[in-house]
């Protein structure tokens, strides 16, 4: 008996011996006259036993079954390592068969399955509240993960997800993480909602260059391809001093690599191909399931400005000078620009030659767009086709000796901020 059971029955005992009255006996035990009465048919019936409920030592009418139970743990072992929550779902989703959480985690605990995560011992942090409305903040991040599981190459997930909302508004496999990537999903996220206030990133050398060149008094920046699109976009970019810093969406990589693997691998996904055709319907899935209601209701994406074309903004932007063969080079590539209005050239002049997401090129001369080819091949560019032909995968040797620049070398100057320079100087020290 437990301690209220056998509080009762003491109780009871003086009641029935005529020390309390019925009133007093129930004040006592906190409970109405009228279940003192019930309890104490009982008990003279029956004794103590009969303060004890019914159904102990009985199982539950709602239990599972053993046959549904080893249908579980069988599937939780078909899918692999799943979450709790994530196997619940896919079990209702897939199998039809529909059980809460904390029931199946039960399950799966009797029969020795752990959770696949392990949590570490939290350390304090402070939370940061959520940006007040959709679209105001945009935080990007790449991860590269062995998504396919050993199916296929190791790729790079490069997406965003809203700060507001949680919303994922867009995201792309890559091989890595680059500047192409985050150029795809700033062009998929302002296509589909528009474009945000500002972008929390972190220091990747796609956002800004790593190892920018000494720069005049008073100049500009220098920006990469990345950062030139945001300031033409009028975004702003904010650099995140740790990885706790942007932990939302450092989060989500956790529930990608927790949950995404597993619905690549049930999907059947084994390519770069087939995992980006595939990440467009799980991200619907994705969002109805994790987003969350922004505080203000009204969204602050902004239109896209009039007279802004996204095809000349989100592109790879080169500033070549013309050849006289009116050629330009652009990445070992020798592209032929066509002869302008009424026969006239442009050599010596400066071009600015465009390199598309979806691969192709074109060149403009101010807002003069110009097609460009592919240059017949010089005799230099013919006899090392010959010789790839002749042994392929063989790299020719150089045909002199590679020189060697002096010591007093402008490319041999170290700069008093660089990395070498401190070297040299702790070493100096160090002696």
């Amino acid at each position: 008996m437990t301690t209220k059971e056998q509080r009762r029955a003491w109780v009871l005992t003086r009641v029935v011996k005529g020390e309390l009255t019925m009133a007093e006996g129930a004040e006592l035990v906190g409970l109405s006259e009228r279940q003192l009465w019930r309890l104490r048919a009982a008990y003279e019936r029956d004794g103590p036993a009969g303060l004890v409920h019914g159904n102990r030592g009985r199982s539950s009418t709602r239990r599972l079954e053993a046959g549904m139970r080893a249908r579980i743990i069988e599937l939780r072992r078909a899918y692999g390592d799943v979450n709790d929550t994530h196997l619940t779902e896919l079990l209702a989703e897939r199998e039809a068969i529909v059980i809460s959480r904390e029931s199946l985690r039960q399950v799966l605990r009797a029969a020795g399955i752990a959770s696949p995560r392990r949590h570490r011992s939290p350390h304090y942090r402070s939370r940061r509240p959520r940006m007040p409305a959709e679209g105001l903040l945009l935080q990007l991040d790449g991860s590269r993960h062995d998504w396919l599981e050993g199916r296929g190459p190791w790729l790079a997930l490069v997406g965003a997800i809203d700060d507001a909302t949680g919303k994922v508004p867009a995201a792309v496999f890559r091989e890595q993480e680059d500047a192409a990537g985050y150029l795809t999903i700033l062009r998929d996220t302002i296509e589909t909602c528009g474009i945000p206030g500002a972008i929390y990133r972190d220091r990747h050398s796609a956002f800004a260059p790593t190892n920018p060149g000494p720069s005049e008094p008073g100049a500009p920046a220098e920006l990469s391809q990345v950062g030139r699109a945001l300031v033409e976009l009028g975004v702003g970019s904010i650099v995140a001093g740790s990885a706790q810093a942007k932990g939302r969406i450092e989060r989500l990589w956790g529930t990608f690599q927790d949950r995404l693997v597993v619905e690549l691998r049930l999907a059947g996904v084994d390519d770069l191909a087939s995992a980006n055709a595939f990440l467009g319907s799980y991200l619907v899935r994705h969002n109805a399931r994790f987003a969350v209601p922004a505080a203000d209701p009204v969204p602050a994406w902004r239109p896209v400005p009039a007279g802004l074309r996204l095809d000349r903004v989100l592109v790879f932007k080169y500033r070549c000078k013309v050849a006289r063969d009116h050629t330009v080079h652009l990445d070992r590539r020798v592209l032929q620009l066509p002869p302008g209005r009424g026969g006239r050239g442009y050599a010596g002049r400066i071009v600015e030659v465009h390199l598309r997401l979806d691969g192709s090129i074109v060149a403009f001369d101010g807002e003069r767009q110009l097609a460009v080819s592919a240059a017949p091949l010089d005799p230099g560019q013919l006899r090392a086709q010959d010789a790839d032909r002749a042994a392929p995968g063989l790299v020719p040797a150089p045909a002199t000796i590679p020189w060697t620049p002096p010591s007093d070398h402008p490319w041999k100057r170290v700069r008093s901020d660089s990395k070498l320079y401190k070297q040299r100087l702790t070493e100096s020290l160090g002696s």
